[in-house]
């Protein structure tokens, strides 16, 4: 019988939001351990769910910049420093210097969990001194760490190739519990409409939703729905006003996922669209695409390494080599009045969901407690 293991898993994103980390949570706990997620309470947080595992949520002065970092990094240090705990579980680099420092000073086990080529996010891209400052610290840590995972085989190589570190890959896959499907009048969605959907909760600048709203001036039929947030929503909202798309748009707030799903289930064709505007987008494989394959859904996608692994591998859906939302709206068209390809790939959705569960995924983790 293996020895229990209470196991603090850091977080420096919403708690809420964030299934990767809660997925993490409840296999560790079906393994036999008690995993304590601890992460950060914003203003605009969602209420906590009543999950079986403990969750600690740190309430912060400051929302953004260096100093939340700062102010992030020194409360993290402490709770772990005096937390009942047997390993550490870092998830993404904001969290990995404490999280590194307290287990060599505990002699914990630690297991680094990065969402993706984290200083290669736009965000640290422009602004070098910033980037700089994190590349130090990963610099620093990585090459002494010893249990590793990641999101996806092209981001594991990059960094193998980087520091010499072999890396597991655990995508975030979906649970391989079937999704009861909503109807379109319980989501209050036309029945008369081709319903495309993006989803995320990083819908940014340069992730295909600027195109996707262009695409819907040369639709006709059909309904885009924007579900989630991001830092370009608010420009795609004064788009679609300015053009008069709100009859072909409809935004739709951040929601708890199983709400989300619910959406989702009721579309035609889902959209994951980055563009390759720099190293983390390229090599990027969002949930989204899970989430759309579990749910049923075709999918119209950018053409990028992962993703077409994903598409293509599977056969469900088409991969785009542009981003001119005339082209793409083509292919909508086509793609809407082909019934049988509909259905063909639909199916072909149905069986990619059978292999790709979180339950196989997460097995990358399972020896290293």
């Amino acid at each position: 019988m293996s020895h229990k293991l209470r196991v603090a898993v850091t977080l420096s994103n919403d708690l809420v939001t964030d299934q990767r980390v809660q997925k993490v949570c409840r296999s560790l706990q079906s393994w036999g351990h008690e995993p304590i997620l601890i992460g950060r309470k914003r203003k605009q947080s969602m209420p906590l769910p009543d999950w079986s595992f403990k969750a600690i949520r740190m309430p912060l002065f400051f929302e953004t910049g260096p100093a939340f970092y700062a102010e992030l990094n020194i409360r993290l240090f402490f709770k772990l420093l005096f937390i009942s705990c047997d390993a550490i579980h870092a998830n993404d680099l904001d969290t990995l210097l404490p999280a590194f420092i307290v287990s060599r000073i505990r002699g914990k086990q630690l297991v680094y969990d990065t969402h993706e080529y984290f200083t290669g996010v736009p965000e640290l891209v422009s602004r070098p001194r910033v980037q700089g400052i994190w590349k130090s610290i990963e610099n620093w840590i990585f090459p002494k760490l010893k249990h590793v995972v990641t999101v996806n085989q092209s981001i594991a190589d990059l960094y193998e190739k980087e520091y010499g570190v072999k890396l597991g890959v655990m995508r975030n896959i979906p649970s391989s519990i079937p999704i009861k499907p909503s109807t379109r009048q319980e989501m209050n969605l036309p029945e008369d409409k081709f319903i495309l959907i993006l989803q995320g909760n990083g819908i940014n600048v340069d992730r295909g939703g600027e195109e996707a709203v262009q695409m819907m001036e040369f639709l006709d039929g059909c309904l885009l729905l924007i579900a989630g947030s991001g830092d370009v929503i608010p420009a795609l909202k004064d788009y679609v006003k300015i053009h008069q798309l709100s009859d072909k748009v409809q935004f739709i707030d951040r929601l708890p996922y199983p709400e989300l799903m619910r959406y989702t289930s009721c579309c035609d064709l889902g959209l994951t669209l980055d563009k390759d505007t720099n190293i983390n987008y390229r090599f990027s494989l969002p949930n989204k695409v899970f989430d759309y394959l579990h749910a049923g859904v075709p999918i119209l996608s950018s053409n990028l390494p992962e993703l077409k692994r994903i598409v293509e591998g599977y056969d469900v859906g088409k991969i785009s080599n542009q981003h001119n939302p005339v082209a793409l709206a083509a292919w909508v068209e086509d793609y809407k009045s082909n019934l049988d390809e509909q259905s063909r790939l639909k199916a072909n959705c149905r069986k990619a969901a059978l292999q790709l569960s979180w339950e196989n995924e997460v097995q990358a983790i399972r020896n290293w407690y």
